[in-house]
């Protein structure tokens, strides 16, 4: 038996306000349909949805949520960030057995970070737990599936760790490894060689500081990015050093690496360790330091799981869904 649609409405009727909460060609309630697998049926004010009872429900808060910031235009950014955020409230009254209430007390505390987005926090309790262990220890180690944050908000606590003069300079270093596809040669120099591999931290720093400000520090050389080989035989003083995609690491690259760090200086060392492009005999350096590390004062480590997601609300699935059928596969 299929249970009853849930029906809303908003009233009284305000077409601007409804036409901000659908978006453009009812773009909004697509998102909400994806994002939370219901279907959504409108005729004016009036909205009806179809679905998992826990899902409707849910996805009934949301659209109140939303309507109460239509007075003026939503962005699709922000109707997925409160998707995400809903999600995760959801997860947590699950566990806690407690009620949902509004988007907004899923927002945890967090530090303030000084960057170009004023928006910028932990979006989750660990995110949140992740941008405190960076304050308050010298290593910190992020371990997670893709799309949790784990080397944007390493970057944005580089940078609020720049702007706040408790660093001089930044260093960010990643392995140059193959994800699993043979690239071949590739001409130019070396830094043009290496660019490709190291894309995502210039694409966090244009964010967060703007293209110009960040060509103005590459010049003064304030900021680095350089390929992980790099790094042997440096000592890296007053400085904020992160090493991304760690999990590509070899042991001696990762001991190496963590022997850089020189006075006032910090590091945060980010990795997901279900997408390890070594070849299949090579141990990973970052499985290995986290076996070695984990009792070690003054290291901290951020275990990122699925509803840490924080990119498309259709990412959160995906990887739970892989996560899976990667259980099915062992216990098979």
């Amino acid at each position: 038996m299929k249970p009853t649609p849930l029906e809303i409405s908003f009233t009284p009727t305000d077409n601007q306000r409804l036409a901000n909460l659908c978006g453009a060609l009812d773009e909004n309630l697509k998102q909400v349909e994806t994002a939370l697998d219901v279907t959504i049926s409108r005729r004016g004010e009036l909205f009806s949805l179809s679905g998992n009872s826990g899902q409707t429900k849910l996805a009934a808060q949301v659209l109140r949520d939303f309507y109460s910031q239509s007075q003026h235009h939503l962005s699709l950014e922000q109707i997925q960030l409160g998707l995400i955020e809903a999600m995760n409230l959801q997860h947590k009254a699950k566990n806690k057995d407690v009620a949902i209430d509004r988007i907004d007390d899923a927002q945890p505390a967090s530090p303030g970070l000084l960057t170009r987005r004023s928006n910028l926090y932990g979006r989750t309790p660990r995110q949140v737990q992740y941008l405190q262990q960076i304050q308050e220890h010298d290593i910190t180690f992020a371990i997670g599936p893709a799309g949790t944050g784990k080397t944007y908000l390493a970057v944005a606590s580089a940078v609020d760790a720049l702007e706040r003069d408790l660093v001089s300079r930044l260093i960010l270093v990643r392995p140059a490894v193959e994800a699993g596809e043979r690239l071949g040669f590739l001409p130019g120099d070396m830094t043009q060689k290496v660019d490709p591999y190291l894309r995502p931290l210039y694409d966090a720093l244009y964010d967060l500081m703007g293209f110009e400000k960040t060509a103005k520090q590459f010049e003064r050389n304030t900021i680095e990015i350089a390929p992980l080989a790099f790094m042997r035989g440096r000592t890296l003083n007053q400085s904020f050093i992160i090493l991304d995609e760690a999990q590509n690491t070899t042991p001696e690259q990762m001991k190496m690496f963590l022997t850089r760090m020189g006075l006032g200086s910090k590091a945060v060392i980010t990795g997901d360790v279900t997408q390890i492009d070594l070849p299949k005999h090579q141990k990973s350096g970052l499985v290995e330091a986290e076996q070695i590390l984990k009792d070690i004062r003054g290291v901290a480590f951020t275990r990122f799981l699925s509803e840490d997601v924080v990119r498309h609300p259709l990412v959160q699935r995906i990887v739970t869904a892989y996560e899976k059928h990667d259980k099915q596969a062992r216990e098979s």
